[in-house]
C-alpha cells in the first residue's frame, strides 16, 4: 500500500475513533417513566416495582412521574411529542395505547408516534356483582338483564372497565347501563354499597372484594383462568363463547428512538424481570410480568389495534367519555 493512503487510512481511523469518543455513552443522566394514572393503581404499582431494576441495569436514576388526564390520553400524548433520546417514556396501557383511538380524537397514533419498549405485564379484569344480586353466574345475571332490560347498572373507570361490559352487553344481546367513575377503587366501591350491581374491575382493585365477600366474582375477561383465582371462571366458558379482554402495560419511547437505545431498555427489563421476588410481587397484585423484544411487543400493538378497530367499526359501539 502506497505511503499516502495509508498515512490517509490512519488519519481517517483516527477522526472516526475521536467522533465516537466524543459522543457520550447512553444515559449520562436520569431516565423518566410517565404514568398516565394515579399513584396506588396498577400500573402506577408495576412501574414502581419495574423502575427500579432498569436503574440498576442502566446505572442512573430512574424516576416515575404520573401524569392525569383524559382517560390516560394526556400522558400519553406528551411522551409521543418528547424528545426521542431514551430519556422520556411512558408506561402505556391497553385503553389510551390502542382502544380509545377508534373512540374519540387523540393528538397521537397509537403505533405510529411510538417506539415500542417491552410488554412489562398483562391483567384481567374481573366480572363481580353485589351480593345481593340474585345471580350466581354469568348465565344467572343473563337472564336478569333479559328479564329486566335497563334497569342494572355497571360501574367502571372508562377504558377497557367500561369497554369489557359493551362488549358484554353486546356479545350476551342484554342492555345494562353503564355508570362512570373517576377511577377503578370508587367504581368498585359504588358496586360494594350497591349504587351499581355489576363492575368490571381490574384484578387489583377486585381482588380484596372478593376475599372480603363484598362482591361475587363471576368471570374473568381473560381467555384463560387467572392462576391466582382459579376458582373463577373465564367469561367465555361461563356463558358467552369468544368473550376475552385483556389488559396489559407496557414502556413505549417516542417514535424516532435510536434502536440501541430501545433494545438496552428492553434487555434492562428482561433481566429484572428473572428476579423471582419480583415476579411474585407482580403476581401478588394481579399482574403476570413478561418483559419481551420491542418486536414481539409492536406485533402485539398492531394486533390490539386491529382487533379494537374492527370491533368498533362493525358493531357501532360509542364509549362514553
Amino acid at each position: 500500500m502506497p505511503l499516502p493512503f495509508r498515512f490517509l487510512a490512519a488519519l481517517l481511523g483516527f477522526a472516526f475513533s475521536a467522533a465516537s469518543l466524543a459522543q457520550p455513552a447512553w444515559p449520562t443522566k436520569p431516565i423518566r417513566i410517565v404514568v398516565p394514572y394515579a399513584p396506588g393503581g396498577i400500573t402506577d404499582t408495576v412501574t414502581r416495582l419495574t423502575a427500579p431494576k432498569v436503574q440498576e441495569a442502566l446505572g442512573q436514576p430512574v424516576l416515575v412521574e404520573n401524569k392525569l388526564g383524559n382517560g390516560g390520553a394526556l400522558a400519553t400524548e406528551y411522551v409521543a411529542k418528547s424528545a426521542p433520546d431514551g430519556y422520556t417514556l411512558l408506561m402505556g396501557s391497553a385503553a389510551p395505547q390502542t382502544l380509545n383511538q377508534f373512540i374519540q380524537k387523540l393528538g397521537y397514533d397509537g403505533l405510529k408516534d411510538f417506539a415500542p419498549v417491552t410488554l412489562i405485564n398483562t391483567n384481567p379484569l374481573v366480572l363481580m356483582v353485589n351480593p345481593s344480586l340474585p345471580a350466581q353466574n354469568v348465565k344467572e345475571l343473563i337472564a336478569l338483564a333479559k328479564a329486566q332490560p335497563g334497569k342494572l347498572n355497571f360501574a367502571g373507570a372508562g377504558g377497557l372497565t367500561q369497554f369489557s361490559g359493551e362488549i358484554f352487553k353486546f356479545m350476551a344481546g342484554i342492555d345494562m347501563v353503564y355508570v362512570p367513575y373517576k377511577g377503578g377503587a370508587p367504581a368498585t366501591a359504588a358496586a360494594v354499597a350497591g349504587d351499581a350491581q355489576v363492575t368490571f374491575a381490574n384484578y387489583s382493585d377486585a381482588l380484596p372484594q372478593i376475599r372480603g365477600g363484598k362482591l361475587r366474582a363471576l368471570g374473568i375477561t381473560s381467555a384463560k383462568r387467572f392462576p391466582q383465582s382459579p376458582e373463577v371462571p373465564t367469561i367465555a366458558e361461563a356463558g358467552i363463547p369468544g368473550y376475552a379482554v385483556d389488559s396489559w402495560n407496557g414502556l413505549f419511547a417516542p417514535a424516532g428512538t435510536p434502536p440501541e437505545i430501545v433494545n438496552r431498555i428492553s434487555g434492562a427489563v428482561q433481566q429484572g424481570f428473572r428476579d423471582l421476588a419480583l415476579r411474585k410481587r407482580m403476581e401478588d397484585i394481579g399482574a403476570t410480568p413478561v418483559g419481551d423484544t420491542p418486536e414481539q411487543f409492536r406485533a402485539l400493538v398492531s394486533s390490539e389495534l386491529q382487533k379494537w378497530g374492527n370491533f368498533v367499526r362493525q358493531t357501532g359501539i360509542k364509549v362514553e367519555q
